[in-house]
């Protein structure tokens, strides 16, 4: 009986992660970023654990594996994808794309699909056990979360509009599923010479998230993308 709880450990705190997932979705799809953006830092956080207690209690299972992906399409891939749904019914439409109005939020989903796809590349490409191909989904779903709380006003302002909104979609799914190479956070040890990019990642992401506060995130997710393509190997 201990060892059947013991072996389900990883598994409740990686449903705990999808039920978080869940919940982020629903508050999206009513508009709340801010709970929506808390419940996906939340499953985020029971993501880093699920995979740390199964290593530390040396157990691991092919359903946990499959469920860790489903849980992370929920939490990284619905959540982020229903907060671009209603950024949709809230973004100015040019008049040119008042036709396209009632159906261009669904475009949102695209963020779902390709999350799925990039979890499923994930889980079958052995290049990615130190480092990412492709933006990870917890990055994605950070960055929609931390944008739409941090930088609603200037979203839904004349400033912005529905294309925008549709471009920035495409890109950012696109990204998940792209052939880049991306670092990983993992240190295997303190010294300057084997983490130098994840150190200046950190150095510079500080100033990112003062002065940006909340869309800090998002900035931050931004300039991960680009150290990613500053050094990346040829």
């Amino acid at each position: 009986m201990a060892n059947a709880i013991i072996r389900n450990i990883p598994n409740t705190i990686t449903s705990c992660n999808l039920f978080s997932g869940c919940i982020a979705a629903y508050w999206a799809f009513q508009g709340n970023y801010e709970l929506s953006l808390l419940f996906i830092v939340l499953g985020a956080v029971f993501d880093f654990f699920d995979g740390m207690t199964a290593r530390l209690l040396h157990v691991s299972s092919p359903i946990g594996k499959e469920l860790d992906s489903l849980a992370d399409d929920i939490t990284f891939g619905l959540a982020p994808a229903a907060i671009a749904f209603s950024l949709f019914k809230e973004v100015v439409y040019p008049d040119w794309m008042l036709g396209v109005k009632d159906i261009l939020p669904y475009a949102g989903f695209l963020i779902a699909v390709f999350s799925a796809l990039r979890l499923a590349k994930f889980n079958l490409d052995e290049r990615q056990t130190t480092s990412f191909i492709g933006m990870p989904t917890p990055a994605n779903a950070l960055f929609w979360g931390s944008l739409a709380v941090g930088a609603h006003e200037f979203l839904v302002s004349s400033y912005f509009n529905a294309l925008y909104l549709l471009l920035l979609v495409i890109v950012m799914s696109l990204l998940l599923v792209a052939e880049l190479p991306m670092f990983s956070l993992k240190f295997k040890d303190l010294s300057w010479g084997h983490n130098k990019v994840s150190y200046i990642f950190l150095i510079v992401s500080i100033p990112l998230l003062v002065v940006f506060r909340l869309s800090g995130f998002a900035a931050v997710i931004v300039w991960y993308i680009l150290l990613s393509l500053i050094t990346r190997k040829k």
